[in-house]
C-alpha cells in the first residue's frame, strides 16, 4: 500500500470540503426550506375549503386539504436507498472504529 498518511489526509479533507460546499450551497439557495414549505403550505383553494368545512360543521381531517405528493419510487430508487443505507452503516462502523483506536492510543500515552 503506497498511499501515505499525508495523501490520505488530504483526500479526506477534500471530501469534507466538497460535502460542506454542497450543504452550504443547498442551504443558501433555500432548497431545503422550499421543499419543506411545499409540504406544509396549504393552497388558497385548500384554505377556502377548510374554512367552508368549519362553517358547515363538517369533521376536519388535515389529509383532505393537503395536496397529494407524487410517488416516484421505483426499483432503481429503492436499490439506491438500500445501497445508501449500506454505505451509511459501513461508514459509521469505520468511523467508530477509527475514533475508538484514536481514543485508545491517546489514553495509553
Amino acid at each position: 500500500m503506497n498511499m501515505n498518511y499525508k495523501t490520505a489526509g488530504q483526500l479526506f479533507m477534500m471530501v469534507l470540503v466538497v460535502l460542506f460546499l454542497g450543504l452550504y450551497i443547498s442551504q443558501m439557495t433555500g432548497y431545503y426550506q422550499y421543499t419543506e414549505s411545499k409540504k406544509t403550505t396549504l393552497t388558497e383553494d385548500a384554505i377556502k375549503r377548510f374554512e367552508q368545512d368549519i362553517k358547515d360543521g363538517k369533521k376536519i381531517d388535515a389529509q383532505n386539504y393537503l395536496e397529494e405528493q407524487a410517488d416516484y419510487n421505483n426499483a432503481l430508487s429503492s436499490l439506491g436507498m438500500k445501497v445508501s443505507r449500506l454505505i451509511e452503516k459501513g461508514f459509521n462502523k469505520a468511523m467508530n472504529g477509527v475514533f475508538n483506536e484514536i481514543s485508545k492510543t491517546i489514553s495509553n500515552n
